[in-house]
């Protein structure tokens, strides 16, 4: 396995205090949830996490919110913090504080979106940040394909740069491989990873990244070849 740890720093002209804030909510919820008895943590998930049939059935709708923010575990957390981490304060630092905090959450509708759309029986309670951070992966993969993202491998317990197109090209190649290993259990979640957030996540940020670099002509790095040689 291996895990993104850093990567290039953007000095832009906004402080990412939202991509911040983000990790410290997700960090304090996260504090709560533990202090919860097992029944009562049950009970919190099921009525924040967003859950297929209950959306369609016309209930609940604040749990495409509230579901971001909440998380099924200790590595969970860890794993999609880091992400956040490493990737959202350059796209904040470069879209502007306001634009960065709509991108994010309406990535995370967009995951929701996707989930709900092909697991609409379901009634698992969608969690977690990570279909909200997968928009923020696949903005940062056409806005900057370039930057060197510091990746630690766990197996040899060591760390190297690789550009950003070819880890986060990984990643979703990743997403993709893993949902259709789940198709023959008819649900996209039975893993427990809910594959169909992080690909229409991915895929709304890749949408917005294009906009923000080609329609808003938001800077690129610097040295960063121009717009369609990457």
């Amino acid at each position: 396995m291996i895990f993104p740890i850093g990567d290039d720093q953007v000095i832009r002209g906004h402080k990412p205090y939202l991509s911040y804030a983000f990790i410290g909510i997700n960090v304090l919820i996260f504090l709560y949830q533990v202090t919860l008895s097992t029944p009562a943590s049950n009970e919190f998930v099921m009525t924040y996490g967003s859950v297929p049939s209950q959306i369609l059935a016309g209930d609940n709708h604040y749990s495409l919110f509230t579901n971001m923010f909440l998380h099924g575990g200790w590595m969970h957390l860890i794993g999609n913090m880091m992400f956040l981490w490493v990737f959202a304060d350059n796209i904040e630092a470069t879209i502007g504080n306001f634009k960065f905090l709509l991108f994010y959450l309406l990535g995370g509708l967009a995951a929701s979106a996707a989930h709900i759309f092909f697991n609409m029986q379901s009634t698992i309670p969608a969690i977690g940040a990570s279909g909200a951070i997968s928009a923020v992966l696949g903005a940062y993969m056409v806005m900057f394909p370039r930057s060197k993202i510091k990746v630690f491998v766990i197996y040899i317990f060591n760390s190297f740069k690789m550009a950003a197109i070819w880890f986060l090209g990984l990643w979703i190649a990743q997403q993709f491989a893993s949902m259709f290993m789940a198709l023959p259990t008819q649900s996209a979640q039975t893993s427990g990873v809910a594959w169909w957030a992080h690909i229409g996540g991915f895929a709304f940020g890749v949408v917005a990244g294009l906009l923000f670099k080609y329609v808003f002509h938001m800077p690129r790095l610097d040295g960063e070849v121009d717009p369609g040689v990457v």
